[in-house]
């Protein structure tokens, strides 16, 4: 027989064979190569250490920009809130010192003549009294307690309006009151 009888029955040629060994020595070399891969721990190891690290610089880097963005989203809200807050406190203080003013002349134009100068001849007589006093308070007083009663009378300097109209609606009630203890 030769080899074309040999490859009709079925019986690989020399060159089927050599491929077919080629083939083999190429799956065979793969399976080494992978068997060599799975076996090198250190390997693996480091690989896996790199990504580790790549995935964890990542999540950082994305975290930092969340936190730097929820920061100024913070910021600009406690800004935008404490601007709120002074607007409405100026508002609040704007209608206080009106309603003062308002109420200061109403007791103004309510209390009669004679009350109004009798207030201010006692007005008066206690700014004498309290310079007087003012005066001996100052002569026998310790330099430090001096300073601090310094800094009490500019506060109420800067606030004289406020005191002022206060001080006169407790006149204006006291002397109403007084008024209607008399005609009962």
């Amino acid at each position: 027989m030769n080899d074309e009888s040999q490859n009709k029955m079925g019986s690989p040629t020399p060159e089927e064979l050599r491929q077919q060994v080629e083939r083999t020595r190429d799956e065979l070399g793969q399976t080494v190569e992978a068997l060599a891969g799975k076996a090198d721990v250190k390997a693996q190891a480091k690989e896996k250490t790199a990504a580790a690290k790549k995935q964890a610089t990542e999540k950082t880097a994305e975290l930092k920009e969340q936190a730097a963005e929820k920061t100024a989203a913070a910021k600009d809200q406690a800004a935008e809130k404490a601007a709120a807050v002074r607007e409405q406190a100026a508002a609040a203080t704007a209608q206080i010192r009106e309603k003062t003013a308002q109420a200061a002349q109403t007791v103004k134009d309510k209390t009669p003549d004679s009350v109004q100068e009798k207030t201010a001849q006692a007005a008066t007589q206690v700014r004498e009294s309290a310079a007087r006093a003012g005066q001996f308070a100052v002569d026998r007083t310790p330099d430090p307690l001096l300073e601090k009663a310094d800094r009490i009378a500019k506060a109420a300097r800067a606030n004289r309006t406020p005191l002022l109209a206060g001080g006169a609606v407790l006149v204006a009630f006291l002397l109403i009151r007084r008024g209607r203890g008399r005609n009962k």
